[in-house]
């Protein structure tokens, strides 16, 4: 059996993440496929929970961060495509930088639409109160504008179709320009 990939498919809330990525994952060129969200791993989460956007929640980011990692690794040595789907961020990519040491093929793909967009898209959707969600979508779209060494790594969904968004992960992936190293 032929080890899959594991896909990170990342970016602000509003950036079409979740869309993208189950369609990523249903279009697979292999012969299985997983679409992975992050978010679900933390619903996980029953008592002592606390908020993710918190700075005291670090350390529970860290454990969910690092369960989520060893199913996507389980999955991709049982041979599936992996399609992984929340706010991965470079401060919490060292790990999967480490699975690239353990001779997984890891692609970081960014998905990013002007604040503006990004704004309109994600602020009406939330479950937290309107001005926490503003807030909180500002302050993730301001980490993920000025990504330094992974900016060839972001894909611009400020004007595509999902249907273009889509392509131009799957041409990311397929000529190797968002693999981490």
């Amino acid at each position: 059996m032929n080890q899959g990939r594991i896909i990170v498919i990342t970016g602000s809330p509003g950036t079409g993440k979740t869309t993208t990525a189950s369609i990523v994952a249903k279009e697979s060129d292999m012969n299985r496929s997983v679409h992975m969200h992050t978010d679900d791993f933390f619903h996980y989460l029953s008592k002592g929970a606390i908020p993710p956007h918190l700075p005291e929640s670090n350390g529970q980011n860290w454990v969910v961060i690092e369960a989520f990692l060893e199913a996507a690794k389980r999955y991709a040595r049982g041979g599936y495509d992996v399609i992984v789907d929340g706010i991965v961020g470079p401060w919490f990519l060292e790990p999967w930088k480490a699975l690239v040491q353990e001779d997984y093929e890891v692609h970081y793909i960014v998905l990013r639409a002007s604040k503006e967009e990004t704004m309109r898209r994600a602020v009406e959707r939330s479950k937290l109160d309107r001005k926490t969600n503003i807030e909180l979508v500002e302050t993730m779209w301001e980490q993920f504008s000025n990504l330094g060494v992974y900016e060839s790594n972001v894909i611009d969904t400020t004007t595509l179709t999902i249907k273009d968004t889509v392509s131009a992960i799957k041409e990311k992936v397929a000529s190797g320009t968002a693999l981490l190293s």
